[in-house]
């Protein structure tokens, strides 16, 4: 039986131009260098939010609220696609009218002495299917409205992730170019 190679992240420079590969697992640590990462929020045919909380094994930012799905696209992978796997791997779900949204979002973010250091372009999406979480990704699910959201987002002491609290009002923003009209 052979084993999976490591799973890999892009390396940036500080504009954001490709510059290596490393490992998933190694990259994320106390001093983190800038990767590529995309965050996705998606949405069900009534308008609803699917609100995903990280699994509390995680490394980084354990038990967090969050955005549907974030990932890392791997080296040669275009992010949409990145996006579709993910959503198919952590959530079991497929994604129609996925749109890039906010394509220069970038953050960094520290909890438990691991930092996030992140280009991280936002889509948002049409969910298809039914949750199947992945448990070693996925603790708990939920769905939302989408202003119940971006207020939990903004509120303080919030447990929603540091990226989503970063990215809810940038989305609200403009939301009226992105937002799924229900069904």
């Amino acid at each position: 039986m052979t084993s999976a190679p490591p799973e890999q992240v892009v390396l940036l420079d500080e504009d954001g131009r490709p510059i290596g590969v490393a490992d998933k697992a190694t990259v994320h640590s106390a001093s983190t260098p800038l990767h590529l990462a995309f965050s996705c929020y998606g949405f069900d045919a009534s308008g609803r939010l699917l609100v995903t909380r990280r699994a509390r094994d995680k490394r980084t930012f354990p038990g967090v609220r969050t955005n549907t799905c974030c990932g890392h696209p791997a080296p040669g992978e275009a992010p949409e696609d990145a996006v579709r796997r993910r959503l198919a791997d952590e959530l079991g779900m497929g994604a129609e009218d996925l749109r890039l949204v906010l394509p220069d979002f970038a953050y960094r973010a520290s909890s438990g002495g691991v930092e996030e250091n992140e280009l991280c372009p936002v889509f948002v999406c049409t969910l298809v299917g039914e949750p199947r979480p992945q448990p070693a990704e996925v603790d708990s699910w939920e769905w939302c409205s989408w202003e119940s959201f971006v207020s939990d987002a903004r509120a303080a002491g919030s447990d929603v992730s540091p990226w989503a609290r970063l990215q809810a009002p940038l989305l609200d923003g403009c939301r009226d170019t992105w937002m799924p009209q229900p069904a």
